[in-house]
């Protein structure tokens, strides 16, 4: 059985940065999708960053672009997420989950079959 774990969520400032981890747990076929998700209270589950090992292809949200980046470590089984310049609209708690290679649709959360519990991030202006 597969099994996400966040790890690295916190409170900073403006302008910071943190790094989120998902560990991976069980089997995942090689070439699955691994992305993170946000949502904040009263707002949908959006996409923020997904990597796809078996195309290479990595996808961001239009807001994070240049400031996320997601990469994966094979060897650990982990799936993290740079964040830097953070800003008070990335306040959320941030979801991992693995899934298939939605191409442009990478986003859609039917895509994704497995989701970690979330690690909460929080920043301040």
């Amino acid at each position: 059985q597969v099994q996400l774990v966040e790890s690295g969520g916190g409170s900073v400032q403006a302008g910071g940065s943190l790094r989120l981890s998902c560990a991976v747990s069980g089997y995942i076929y090689s070439g699955a999708c691994m992305g993170w998700f946000r949502q904040a209270p009263g707002k949908k589950r959006e996409g923020v960053a997904a990597a796809c090992t078996g195309g290479g292809s990595t996808y961001y949200a239009d807001s994070v672009k240049g400031r996320f980046t997601i990469s994966q470590d094979n060897a650990k089984n982990t799936v993290s997420l740079q964040m830097n310049s953070l800003k008070p609209e990335d306040t959320a708690m941030y979801y991992c989950a693995a899934g298939t290679d939605g191409g442009r649709l990478w986003s859609l959360t039917s895509y994704y079959n497995y989701w970690g519990r979330g690690t909460q991030v929080t920043v301040s202006s």
